[in-house]
C-alpha cells in the first residue's frame, strides 16, 4: 500500500498519451537559495557564498521525490561582475526517474541609485536524464531495459533580472528558456512489440519573486515575501511567507503554498559565516491526509567567507 500513491502519481505522469508541462524542482526555503531560480542573483551577496539544500518530500511514500541542490557563487573584478555555478539532482520513483540539471551563471549589476542595483543574469549548461522503467511496478511486463533511457543530454539557458536595495528585492527569471521533447522521435517498445507513443515535453517555468524587510525595533526584523511561479499547462504555484529575523541570528517563519501546502521555517546563524536552516511542510491537498505521507522536510547548509571589511557591513535579510 505504501507504493500505491507514488506510482500512481508517476504513472499518470510518464505513460499518459501526453505531458503537458514539466515543473521545476520546488523549494520552500527559497529565499535562501535564490541562485537555483535566478541567474541575476550571482554575486549579490558580496562575497564567496557556497550553499547546499535537500529536500524529501512526502516522507512515508516510497519513491517519493527528492531534490538536492548545491551552488557556489562570488563577485568578482570590482564586484559588477557576478559568476556561479548551480547543480540540482531531483529523484522519484526509487530510480525510475532522475534528472541532474548543472549550469554556469553569470551577472552584471548596475548601480540605480545610492541604494539600488539592478543586475541581468545569463546561465549556460544543460541536463541529463535517467529514466528506469524495470523498477516501475507493473501489472504486466510490458516496459522492459530497453526502454530505458541513459544520461540523455540536453542544453539549456536562463535568464533573469534582480534589482535590490538593503530591503526590498524583485526578481523575474526564467531559469531554462529551450524546450525539450522527449521520446517524440524514439516511441517507446512494449515486449510484445507494440508501440507505446507519448511525449514528456519541458516547458518554460517562470520565476517571480519579492520582498521587503521592515525594522520592528532594534533586534527585530519583519520580511513578507513572494514566490510565484508560471508555467504552461500546469497550475499557478504561488508561494506567501512572513519570516521574523531576532538579532541578526534567528530566523522564524511561516508560509503558505496556494492550495498546496502550509510550511514552518527556522533558520540560526551559527557564526559570521555559517548558516542553517529547517523547513517543513503539511499538505492541505488529500494526499496530503494520507496515513503514509508525513509531510516534506527541508535542509539548507551556507558557507560563507568573509573578508575583514565584509564584516562591518550590516547583512542583508535576503
Amino acid at each position: 500500500m505504501k507504493k500505491y500513491y507514488i506510482v500512481i502519481t508517476f504513472l499518470l505522469i510518464a505513460l499518459s498519451s501526453q505531458v503537458q508541462a514539466q515543473q521545476d524542482p520546488q523549494y520552500t526555503q527559497y529565499l535562501f537559495n535564490t541562485l537555483s531560480v535566478n541567474p541575476a542573483y550571482a554575486g549579490n551577496r558580496g562575497v564567496l557564498s557556497v550553499a547546499a539544500l535537500y529536500r524529501s518530500q512526502w516522507v512515508g511514500l516510497d519513491g517519493a521525490p527528492e531534490t538536492g541542490t548545491f551552488n557556489i557563487h562570488s563577485p568578482i573584478g570590482k564586484k559588477r561582475l557576478g559568476l556561479g555555478l548551480s547543480i540540482v539532482n531531483d529523484r522519484i520513483g526509487d530510480g525510475v526517474n532522475e534528472e541532474t540539471y548543472f549550469d554556469i551563471a553569470f551577472s552584471y549589476t548596475i548601480p540605480t541609485s545610492d541604494t539600488g542595483k539592478l543586475s541581468f543574469g545569463l546561465k549556460a549548461g544543460g541536463e541529463l536524464l535517467n529514466i528506469d522503467f524495470t523498477v516501475l511496478n507493473q501489472f504486466t511486463n510490458e516496459l522492459t531495459a530497453d526502454n530505458n533511457v541513459d544520461n540523455q543530454f540536453s542544453p539549456n539557458f536562463g535568464l533573469g533580472l534582480y534589482y535590490h536595495t538593503q530591503k526590498f528585492y524583485l526578481g523575474l527569471s526564467a531559469p531554462s528558456i529551450l524546450e525539450t521533447d522527449h521520446f517524440e522521435e524514439s516511441p517507446l517498445q512494449t515486449a510484445d512489440g507494440r508501440s507505446v507513443s507519448f511525449i514528456a515535453r519541458e516547458r518554460i517555468n517562470y520565476f517571480l519573486i519579492a520582498g521587503y524587510v521592515f525594522d520592528l525595533n532594534y533586534i527585530w526584523k519583519f520580511k513578507p515575501a513572494l514566490l510565484t511561479k508560471a508555467v504552461s499547462g500546469a497550475p499557478l504555484q504561488v508561494d506567501l511567507s512572513a519570516n521574523f529575523l531576532y538579532n541578526n541570528k534567528l530566523t522564524l517563519g511561516v508560509a503558505y503554498r496556494w492550495d498546496a501546502a502550509f510550511s514552518g521555517l527556522v533558520g540560526f546563524q551559527v557564526s559570521d559565516s555559517i548558516l542553517l536552516g529547517l523547513a517543513y511542510d503539511r499538505e492541505v491537498t488529500e494526499l496530503g491526509r494520507s496515513q503514509f505521507n508525513d509531510g516534506s522536510f527541508e535542509f539548507f547548509l551556507r558557507f560563507e567567507l568573509f573578508k575583514n571589511f565584509d564584516k562591518l557591513v550590516s547583512p542583508r535579510f535576503f
